[in-house]
């Protein structure tokens, strides 16, 4: 059973709309990777309706556009995850034309794809949701802190005790499995936004982790009917089973609330779900801070430390299948 530590007066069914009815974030900059398409793009939509300046990176900038035509208040840029060099790029983009950054949200994923590499061999799953909006955060850095109050914003997904990260293995050179990869992708997810904000209260900057719950998307592009159909996901002709899925707005609520909420102003490092903190499964520090420290010498980023431009983050990335 989950318990829940925080009382609001939104649950599963409120939308991003919802929670920002009525308030104005007039003057304040948001980042959304994967702000394009299906949470995303709720999530950018809400903001920006909102009076937030909202900057959507995209590996396909020209699609991102198309699917934000009509939305004040966006700008898109390029931005490749699975590639390092073109975090750094992005963000120095971004910290020429942007002096402050109040909201970051690491929304963009993939889930159960086939076995992929990236960058120097790296698990494209662990690479594209965990270390690329690592790097990212760890390079928006400076405008994060010169908010003065910033929120980072992890989405991650349903937690299960089961999950584990392969400390011998992270990359999977040894025995592929497309949902382990995936689940191990999902909890670095929240032992990154943990240990961030251990890390960044000093400095105003409060992290946060959040399961949107279950929404179909694109982000199931991976995955056969058939497979789906044997989950119960859907039926065999691709009705989706009912009262299983939330619409793409409702999904988007919680990562909404955890960016906007004052209700969590004394909650940083929680893991959110249905606009709530989650009580009774707590986040292991070691293993957060142990994966801060591999994250940091995989990248050779850590919070403000940037390497020479001949250091870690120049390796081209190999083609993704």
């Amino acid at each position: 059973m989950t318990n829940y530590t925080t009382h609001t007066m939104f649950g599963a069914h409120s939308t991003a709309g919802d929670i920002l009815d009525g308030n104005d974030l007039t003057g304040r900059t948001a980042v959304v990777t994967g702000g394009y398409s299906g949470l995303g793009r709720a999530t950018t939509r809400a903001l920006a309706q909102a009076g937030a300046r909202v900057v959507v990176p995209a590996r396909r900038p020209d699609d991102a556009q198309r699917m934000l035509a009509g939305v004040g208040g966006v700008e898109v840029d390029e931005l490749d995850l699975a590639d390092l060099a073109s975090v750094r790029t992005f963000a120095d983009r971004f910290l020429r034309d942007h002096q402050v950054l109040d909201i970051l949200i690491a929304n963009a994923g993939v889930m159960a794809c086939p076995e992929t590499r990236v960058g120097p061999g790296w698990e494209a799953q662990f690479a594209i949701n965990h270390l690329g909006h690592y790097a990212l955060t760890n390079l928006l850095w400076p405008a994060l802190t010169a908010a003065g109050t910033a929120r980072v914003v992890s989405v991650a997904s349903g937690r299960n005790p089961s999950w584990h990260i392969r400390w011998d293995d992270v990359h999977f050179e040894r025995g592929y499995d497309k949902w382990e990869a995936y689940t191990q992708s999902k909890l670095a997810n929240i032992l990154f936004a943990r240990h961030l904000d251990l890390l960044g209260e000093p400095h105003g900057v409060r992290a946060f982790s959040v399961s949107p719950g279950w929404i179909l998307t694109p982000l199931q592009r991976h995955l056969a009917v058939e497979e789906m159909v044997a989950a119960g996901w859907i039926d065999a002709d691709g009705t989706p089973t009912p009262g299983l899925f939330k619409t793409a707005e409702q999904g988007a609520a919680t990562q909404v609330w955890a960016a906007t909420s004052p209700d969590l102003d004394a909650n940083g490092g929680a893991y959110c779900v249905d606009c709530r903190t989650v009580d009774g499964e707590p986040t292991d520090s070691s293993a957060a801070a142990r994966l801060w420290a591999l994250s940091a010498d995989l990248t050779g980023l850590d919070l403000g430390h940037r390497p020479d431009r001949a250091g870690p983050l120049a390796p081209a990335p190999r083609a993704r299948r």
